[in-house]
């Protein structure tokens, strides 16, 4: 038997694909990944890690080094932005004894990245191949393969099996012929990051999200590059307002000043706008190519949930890949891989997401009262407070996934 016989190859080299690595690579199982990029991208998007996900890179050995680099919250609010009430506030220590995690770290996914593939580094068994560009994939009954076109030109790299973790455009998932069924929304994200400090000059814990019916916003705070960290607003885009208006300094300027208003500019230190996606796909398995991540489902980021739901795909894979490869286990361990988080994603990640949108810009008097009532009241009771925050954390979907098996969805 040769190491290509078990190798797994992973396309795409972000903290999904690369988590997945490790833990394949832990077992003794020849990795290989490829990533277009020439090194870690500096990607600011992804931060908030919750409560289950912790409890997988604690197992994993990487949770208190997410600690150190990132910031530990365990507290969040959410607030009426046409008033400047205080509407709920919810504090993760009510998880106390149900998790050794009952709080939220904002690590920002380059730096997650940064942490897993520096344990990589040091195992001879996985390769991480940056500057490679799959270009096909192929697979028959017993191999996968793809062609990457890398430094020295195009090679043809062949493995037992293929995971895709190569983003929303995931060329494995489309070359593979499986759907992406859900929806685009017509605004876009705009997102906005400062150092101004929004705890210290205006109360806002490191996690506020506002409700408005005319202009939502996230606000949450990451460590960055140390003391004294940075502020990252978010905001809807109206479709039909080019990104050079939105983006512009003036333009910039002027959304910050007008919903947090300031006698002094303000120092804006980065600037994106994004896409906005609620999708999954058809099949997290088709044959030996297996997605993960957001190539395998895509969602709106209020509330945190896409990476998060990423790392606990590449969790699912790599112990149940790990235990076809290395212990010869049935492959239809693969399929309940499939039907776990594909059950779980549109359970509770897609329904979460797009209710917590809704949430921040209902428009009508009854909504927006009704959710502040229901947010209020559920704050208030302990008990309330502990399900909500289950379900924002992650933890039911964890539970939920791991009770269903291939008799019993």
């Amino acid at each position: 038997m040769t190491s290509d016989d078990k190798r797994v190859l992973i396309a795409g080299g972000g903290p999904v694909g690369l988590f997945c690595a490790l833990l394949l690579g832990r077992r003794g199982i020849p990795v290989r990944v490829f990533d277009v990029n020439p090194c870690l991208q500096d990607d600011p998007r992804a931060a908030t890690t919750h409560p289950a996900t912790l409890e997988i890179m604690g197992a994993a050995g990487l949770a208190e080094d997410m600690a150190r680099v990132g910031l530990v919250t365990p507290i969040f609010q959410f607030w009426d932005r046409p008033t400047g009430q205080l509407i709920a506030e919810f504090d993760h220590a009510v998880l106390a004894g149900e998790t050794a995690y009952p709080y939220v770290v904002q690590c920002e996914q380059f730096k997650t990245a940064r942490l897993i593939l520096d344990r990589l580094e040091k195992m001879p068994n996985v390769e991480v191949l940056f500057n490679h560009e799959i270009i096909s994939i192929d697979q028959d009954a017993r191999s996968a393969s793809v062609i990457a076109r890398g430094p020295d030109g195009e090679k043809r790299h062949v493995g037992a099996w293929l995971v895709g973790a190569d983003g929303g455009r995931s060329i494995v998932r489309k070359q593979s012929g499986i759907g992406f069924e859900g929806f685009t929304y017509d605004e876009r994200f705009l997102v906005l990051t400062t150092p101004f400090d929004f705890r210290a000059n205006r109360g806002y814990c490191e996690r506020s999200y506002f409700a408005d019916p005319e202009e939502w916003c996230n606000c949450f705070k990451v460590s960055a590059n140390g003391p004294p960290g940075l502020w990252r607003t978010v905001y809807p885009a109206d479709p039909n307002v080019s990104e050079e208006s939105l983006m512009n300094d003036e333009a910039a300027q002027a959304r910050l000043q007008r919903f947090f208003p300031s006698s002094k500019p303000y120092d804006i230190v980065h600037k994106n706008i994004y896409t906005i996606n609620q999708r999954v796909a058809s099949t997290f398995r088709k044959g030996r190519v297996l997605l993960a991540g957001d190539s395998a489902h895509l969602n709106n980021s209020i509330g945190g949930m896409g990476l998060n739901g990423g790392l606990q795909d590449a969790d699912n894979l790599g112990d149940k890949l790990g235990r076809v490869v290395a212990d010869g286990e049935s492959e239809t361990l693969l399929d309940l891989y499939d039907l776990q988080r594909r059950t779980v994603t549109v359970e509770f990640t897609q329904a979460q997401t797009i209710a917590n949108k809704k949430r921040l810009e209902a428009r009508e008097p009854e909504a927006r009262r009704k959710n502040f009532e229901e947010l209020a009241a559920a704050a208030a009771d302990p008990a309330k407070a502990r399900a909500f925050i289950r379900r924002t954390g992650m933890l039911d979907m964890q539970a939920r996934a791991n009770s269903i098996t291939l008799e019993r969805a």
